[in-house]
This record gives C-alpha cells, sequence and structure tokens, in this order.
C-alpha cells in the first residue's frame, strides 16, 4: 500500500531488533509513516535500508533516527527495547512522549532464566512505563506473544494479540495497529492484566524449547470472529 499522509506516525523506539524491524515493516507496508529510533543512528539508518529492500517498489514512508528524536516527531510510540534497557529508553523520550500514545512490546525477561515468569515490583513493564511517563502519556501493552520470525515475511500469523491498557480509548487506537499489522487483537481490559500478557512470554518460549519449536502462540476461542 502507497503511503497515506492521513494516518499518524509511528515511531518504533528501538526498533531496530528482530521484533521491531518486523512490526516497521508491517505498518510501512499498510501505509503508515515509520520512524525507527535507536540509540545510535547508524543502526537506525542500517535497519531502514534493509526494510527498504524489502519493501522496494512502494512508496513506503520509512526513515531512521535517535530514539528522542524518533518521539518527538511521531503521534504514536512503540517501545521494542530488552528489557534491561526498558527504564533508560523511556527516561529518554520522557518529555516527548507527553500527550501521546505509548505502546510497550517488552516483557521483563532476566536471562538466562527467560522460561521463568519474573515481574518487576510495578507489576509488568507497562505498569512500570506508566510510573515513569506518568498520567500524561497512554500506555497500552501488546505483541509480546506474536514470534518476530513470521512479522518480516508476507505470510499470515496464527496467533493473537492480546491489548491491555491505561484506558478504552487507548486500547482500540493499539488495536487498530494490530489489524494494520494483519493480525488478530482482542481488548484485553485495564493496564493491571498486563501482568498475564508479559508474564504468558516466559511460557511460551517454554514451549517453543520443549516442544522444539520457535513460533508457539496463543489464539482466543469462543468469540466470533
Amino acid at each position: 500500500m502507497a503511503f497515506n499522509p492521513d494516518l499518524p506516525t509511528i515511531a518504533v523506539l528501538g526498533g531496530t531488533g528482530k521484533e521491531g524491524k518486523g512490526l516497521a515493516y508491517r505498518w510501512a507496508r499498510a501505509g503508515y509513516r515509520v520512524i525507527i529510533g535507536s540509540r545510535q543512528v547508524e543502526k537506525a539508518q542500517a535497519a531502514v535500508d534493509e526494510l527498504r529492500s524489502k519493501l522496494a517498489g512502494s512508496s513506503a514512508a520509512i526513515e531512521g533516527i535517535t530514539n528522542p528524536e524518533a518521539a518527538a516527531a511521531a503521534q504514536i510510540l512503540v517501545l521494542t527495547v530488552p528489557y534491561a534497557a526498558h527504564r533508560a529508553t523511556l527516561e529518554s523520550v520522557k518529555d516527548q512522549a507527553q500527550g501521546k500514545l505509548l505502546v510497550d512490546v517488552t516483557v521483563p525477561l532476566a536471562p538466562p532464566k527467560v522460561t521463568k515468569v519474573q515481574m518487576p515490583p510495578a507489576g509488568s513493564a507497562a505498569q512500570e512505563a506508566r510510573q515513569i511517563l506518568g498520567e500524561n502519556v497512554e500506555v497500552v501493552d501488546a505483541f509480546q506473544n506474536i514470534s518476530y520470525e513470521h512479522l518480516l515475511n508476507d505470510e499470515s500469523v496464527e496467533c493473537d494479540v492480546l491489548v491491555t491498557g491505561s484506558s478504552k480509548a487507548a486500547r482500540q487506537a493499539a488495536l487498530e495497529l494490530v489489524a494494520a499489522a494483519g493480525l488478530t487483537g482482542w481488548d484485553a481490559g485495564p493496564i493491571e492484566n498486563s501482568v498475564v500478557i508479559e508474564g504468558l512470554t516466559s511460557i511460551l518460549i517454554h514451549l517453543n524449547k520443549q516442544y522444539g519449536v520457535e513460533s508457539a502462540g496463543i489464539k482466543i476461542t469462543g468469540i466470533p470472529r
């Protein structure tokens, strides 16, 4: 799809990793202007070059700059960093995030025991983000249970996305991003419920290891699609 200037701009902070690039690819393909953010602009630009090669022939709008610059230029911020960089990245964009929506994709994994659920004192990474950024930033939790192996390909993904967040309007905005990425999303309630979604990631990692697969996921049943 061609770039659509009527859609909000999305900044994928820490978007040089596999999950960040996969989501960025999906949204750029759907017509969003996407900005890859990184601590190092060279890494951001390298990620953009990789994505542009996959988007060759389209009029996708994608660029790479530093995290604070990306946060300042976008209406929606998507955080895709490892948990070890979670607090520092949020603090680096706190001023630029005010009045905006943050979609937190972070999972509080503590290597090497990544198959064991280990939640932070705040309850979840998303709740921690809300504490750091303040009440003027809407925070939603989403995409933790999607394996990045699928995102950079044009294949369908047989895994649902549970979305929790600080308000119903914020969750609805995130669900629109889920749909734009070609995925099925569900409103999973208030941000306090993010503890379940983030913790479920460790269980899925365990299932991958236990059964020799790479993309264990979840699907919601019993609700008409």
